[in-house]
């Protein structure tokens, strides 16, 4: 088990290295650079801002420069707003992105997982088509329609919730529905087919047969098993929650990680750019290794066995 967990990790190491490569390549193929677009600025300044920020050496050269500060916890400066360091704006972003994340995840867990029972208990009747018909609904409209209807309909028509800031618990409701509506719909319907699988299994035939009650039969033999499939899909889901959903937070006008990202990507911030995607991937990478953990725990049958 040490042997596989070993490996595991060096794999996502590996693909951490990819990342911040491929990132690295992608913000230095795109032309000119991060101070070409002011127009107030001469090419004196521009030259000496590109010396000062060692935007005039080679890339290899920049890139290893680059590695070097993430070994020891540095993102860099931010060369738009001065004083500032992409550490600044994660130390301040992401616990806001977190708050958000964190209600929404506990929000989506109770939400999406009973719609899931619910829909399989009642395979064909008019609960299981009436929750896959709204679950495929959250599936298919975008975030941003959903978050612009329901800023015109309970923010200026009804005037009752906030439509911007989280200075109250009322400015939490908007944002957790928005952010929430897609993992809860994909989840939901991920729950059911899940179950339905578990319960055309020979062992739940036989604890019927046994004469025990159905909802000891779902909740005490069927749903631990169905909850691997799920439990795989909520490693990135939390990860991308607690992280902060770039639309929502631009719409909604919140001061987390995401709004930080899409400023930073209008105004060509480049160390910005790559600090909070290497920092999302990061954190990506870690929810899926935690996953593997939670399935031994989840399930007892599952063994990672060294010899294999």
């Amino acid at each position: 088990m040490v042997r596989y967990f070993m490996k595991r990790l060096c794999m996502m190491i590996l693909a951490l290295f990819m990342i911040i490569l491929l990132t690295f390549l992608m913000m230095h193929a795109v032309p000119g650079g991060p101070f070409t677009g002011d127009k107030n600025m001469s090419p004196e300044v521009e030259a000496a801002l590109n010396e000062k920020y060692h935007l005039d050496e080679s890339l290899p050269r920049q890139f290893f420069r680059y590695l070097d500060g993430l070994l020891h916890g540095d993102f860099g400066p931010s060369y738009k707003y001065t004083g500032k360091t992409v550490n600044d704006f994660i130390r301040v972003g992401f616990p806001v992105s977190a708050k958000l994340g964190g209600i929404t995840i506990l929000f989506v867990i109770l939400m999406a997982i009973p719609m899931g029972i619910v829909a399989a208990v009642k395979n064909g009747k008019w609960q299981d088509m009436g929750l896959m018909a709204l679950a495929t609904v959250g599936v298919t409209i975008p975030s941003f329609v959903i978050a612009s209807v329901f800023i015109y309909l309970f923010s200026y028509h009804l005037g009752v919730l906030p439509s911007s800031g989280l200075d109250s618990w009322t400015g939490y409701i908007l944002p957790v529905v928005t952010l929430g509506g897609y993992s809860i719909s994909y989840i939901a319907r991920q729950m059911r087919s899940s179950l339905l699988e578990v319960m055309g299994q020979d062992y739940i035939r036989t604890a019927r047969a046994k004469g025990l009650p159905e909802y000891k039969v779902i909740l005490k033999h069927a749903l631990r098993n169905a909850l691997i499939p799920v439990i795989t899909v909520l490693g990135p889901t939390v990860a991308n929650l607690l992280t902060g959903s770039f639309v929502v937070e631009k719409i909604f006008a919140i001061s987390g990680l995401g709004i930080r990202f899409v400023n930073s990507v209008s105004m060509r911030d480049y160390t910005t750019i790559m600090g909070v995607t290497i920092f999302y991937a990061t954190f990506l990478l870690s929810m899926v290794f935690l996953v593997d953990l939670f399935y031994c725990l989840i399930d007892p049958r599952i063994k990672y066995d060294e010899r294999r």
